[in-house]
């Protein structure tokens, strides 16, 4: 499956100054896949060392001479390593110690050879007693599959350039099929396994059956990294699709459990935010540059690292979304809001914050920051677009700031001026366009 993240894993390879890349991500997203193909297609050979499953690698890194790892890893694997013409490939490097560490001396005293190392997140973040090679390190962040990329798997590649080129012309008779791919999405979601499956069978259980295998996965792993908060951090999980349910989306401690308090499950939700499972979206108290400096961290919304995982916690009846217009018209837009800002995440690798007015109905659902200017976004799930908020908060209440907002919905293209309405389908290169 094509993935565009390729793309900057070969201007890694080319480039001068390069350090040893660590390409982060949840779990399941394809990093394994990616960095297998990549160095299968653009050298002459691959070598692969899976730190989890290969016992050698236990005591790889047990000093830091790298002439020695490299030795060792060459009568392993009976392969030559050579600089220019190798790519060395660390998986789960966070099971063995030192594994990170290492990455500096690699940069240090072997920086010409290509090294990558991929992992899960939290594991490469808080390895224990191991400290990270900062400035060491080039480092890459891969999300699931965006819509785009669905449609690559699909075999749409013209469909892609006609959305790619944001031909809104063009796009006009495509209207209803991409419609009816993006209900696909909804249900299918970007996990690679999922994805292939869906497009090489069009089986919904065998789907669902692989969703909830990966959220198994990350029940174990939530098991596995912390002990202590394992309830809370279910249970803060769990409580997700309730929120998103909700018209003010807003975190409500209350909807986990009667009385709870947020000093009770930060550290729970720092964990689910930190292992790349979920995306906190804080609230911003004035929508001028830089964001960051007008967070309000107390108010904030979460939302799930993946729609088709949401469906399935939320276990939506997968005919429901996939033959209606169910996952456009319930769960209050839930799925439309998890859809943008995981494209919003995947296309400008960026933090978002949202707008409430106090005392107030007037929600803006995203605000980010490109490198001219603040977009405030709606989202609409369906072609109901009345806009009575966003009207309010461009044209009056930040009048003088000149904003330009961007409502996505199901309707075409439109050009309003003070706004710009984008089909839902071409959010991934609409907000690509943002940063060109």
């Amino acid at each position: 499956m094509e993935r565009t993240i390729y793309r900057q894993l070969l201007s890694w390879k080319n480039k001068q100054d390069r350090k040893p890349l660590i390409l982060l991500g949840a779990r399941q997203v394809g990093k394994t896949y990616i960095l297998k193909k990549f160095g299968q297609n653009e050298f002459r050979n691959l070598v692969y060392v899976n730190c989890h499953r290969d016992a050698f690698a236990t005591n790889l890194f047990r000093d830091f001479n790298i002439r020695r790892i490299i030795v060792e890893i060459e009568r392993y694997c009976d392969v030559s390593i050579t600089i220019g013409e190798t790519l060395l490939f660390f998986d789960e490097i966070q099971e063995v110690a030192n594994g990170i560490s290492s990455l500096k001396y690699f940069c240090e005293d072997c920086r010409s050879l290509h090294v990558v190392v991929a992992g899960s997140l939290l594991g490469i973040q808080l390895k224990e007693n191991e400290s990270f090679p900062v400035g060491k390190v080039n480092m890459l962040k891969m999300y699931p599959m965006t819509f785009n990329e669905y449609l690559l798997a699909c075999g749409k590649h013209r469909w892609v350039e006609v959305l790619n080129a944001l031909d809104w012309e063009a796009m006009k008779p495509l209207h209803e099929p991409l419609v009816e791919y993006l209900r696909q999405y909804y249900f299918v979601g970007g996990m690679p396994e999922a994805v292939a499956k869906y497009v090489n069978t069009r089986d919904v259980k065998a789907v669902r059956s692989i969703q909830h295998e990966i959220l198994e996965t990350y029940y174990l792993d939530m098991s596995k990294h912390t002990k202590t908060q394992i309830q809370r951090i279910h249970q803060v999980w769990e409580s997700i699709p309730t929120q998103l349910s909700l018209e003010n989306k807003k975190f409500f401690y209350g909807s986990i459990k009667k009385g709870a308090r947020a000093k009770d499950f930060e550290t729970a939700m720092q964990w689910l935010v930190d292992a790349g499972l979920v995306v906190r979206v804080e609230k911003c108290k004035i929508p001028t540059p830089p964001l960051k400096f007008y967070a309000d961290n107390a108010s904030f919304k979460l939302y799930l690292l993946d729609c088709g995982l949401l469906a399935c916690l939320t276990e939506a009846n997968p005919n429901m979304l996939l033959l209606a217009d169910y996952a456009f018209v319930e769960f209050k837009g839930a799925f439309a809001e998890n859809f943008v800002l995981q494209h919003i995440c995947s296309a400008l690798d960026t933090k978002s914050f949202y707008f409430s007015k106090d005392n107030s109905t007037m929600e803006i659902d995203f605000l980010i920051q490109t490198e001219e200017r603040i977009v405030p976004v709606e989202v609409k799930a369906a072609e109901n677009v009345k806009s009575k908020s966003l009207s309010l908060f461009v044209n009056h209440d930040f009048q003088a700031q000149q904003l330009k907002a961007v409502r996505f919905s199901l309707k075409p293209y439109e050009d309003q001026q003070w706004m710009e309405n984008v089909p839902l389908y071409a959010t991934e290169s609409f907000l690509e366009s943002l940063q060109k």
